[in-house]
């Protein structure tokens, strides 16, 4: 039994060296199953995607993914790509022990909470006021640098993430801190600034879409001290008042200690994004 990627339609290409096809998996010419290949969009034309692997139910079981997934490496190293990314929903459980079995380690994941009716408390002596205007710049500097910096330890060439920073802060804070549908907040703690919040209320083109956690960061020097919970209790709160029921996040699969704080508030996994390095 010889398994194959056959090309199911024409190679797309678009700028920036973006490239995209569709493949028929075949078993000695006998379809079973489809893929979808890209690059990255974020990420530009070195990262490639696998954006859909499906076998047939009567199929499963019997190596195909496995194999088409080998198959697909070696069209995105012909492509030019050195590293490759998917995403994987959270329930999932055959396809996320195929990723590790081939390689792939977790970079992020999404996660979601659909909030209870009534705002919880925050702890005596804590609370939220909005961030100042003269107050943006440094923020916005901090919070861009760190977004980089994310990024580049994890492989992404300098220049790429800090266009994706750009370009995402242009898309969400169009009016620095007076963006509508957005709330950005310092937490105090007994008179003492200890954090920061990013939180989109809405999105303008996504009606059922979540609110979402942009950034949520506390002082190095105040770390330690439940000022991460206080900071999410706030983002809960201010979803709240908005009348917004559900709000999602990105985490890092290596920073342990957030993903325990949203695990601990009742938020769940929703999609785990994978990563691998192309030799």
């Amino acid at each position: 039994m010889t398994t194959t990627l056959r090309p199911a339609e024409p190679e797309r290409r678009g700028p920036d060296g973006a490239r995209s096809r569709r493949y028929t998996v075949c078993v000695n010419s006998r379809p079973v199953g489809a893929i979808q290949l890209s690059t990255d969009q974020r990420f530009g034309p070195e990262s490639g995607r696998i954006a859909g692997l499906s076998i047939d139910e009567p199929d499963r079981g019997r190596g195909r993914a496995t194999i088409a997934a080998l198959a697909a490496e070696e069209v995105l190293r012909d492509w030019g790509c050195r590293r490759i990314e998917t995403a994987i929903p959270a329930s999932a459980s055959a396809a996320i022990a195929l990723a590790a079995v081939l390689g792939y380690t977790e970079q992020n994941r999404g996660m979601f909470k659909t909030l209870p009716l009534a705002p919880p408390p925050l702890p005596e002596g804590s609370a939220l006021h909005s961030l100042a205007a003269a107050e943006f710049p440094a923020w916005h500097e901090h919070e861009q640098s760190g977004y980089v910096e994310n990024w580049t330890v994890r492989g992404i060439p300098y220049e790429r993430a800090l266009a994706i920073a750009e370009a995402g802060h242009r898309l969400l804070l169009p009016d620095g801190p007076a963006t509508a549908d957005t709330v950005l907040g310092v937490l105090s703690h007994r008179g003492t600034d200890v954090g920061t919040l990013w939180v989109r209320l809405r999105d303008p083109d996504r009606a059922q879409a979540p609110a979402w956690v942009c950034n949520v960061e506390v002082a190095e020097q105040h770390r330690g001290h439940g000022h991460g919970r206080t900071l999410m209790l706030a983002a809960e709160r201010e979803c709240l008042a908005a009348g917004v029921r559900t709000l999602g996040l990105n985490v890092f699969a290596d920073n342990t200690p957030a993903l325990r704080l949203y695990e601990s508030l009742g938020y769940q996994a929703t999609d785990l994004h994978f990563s691998k390095p192309l030799g």
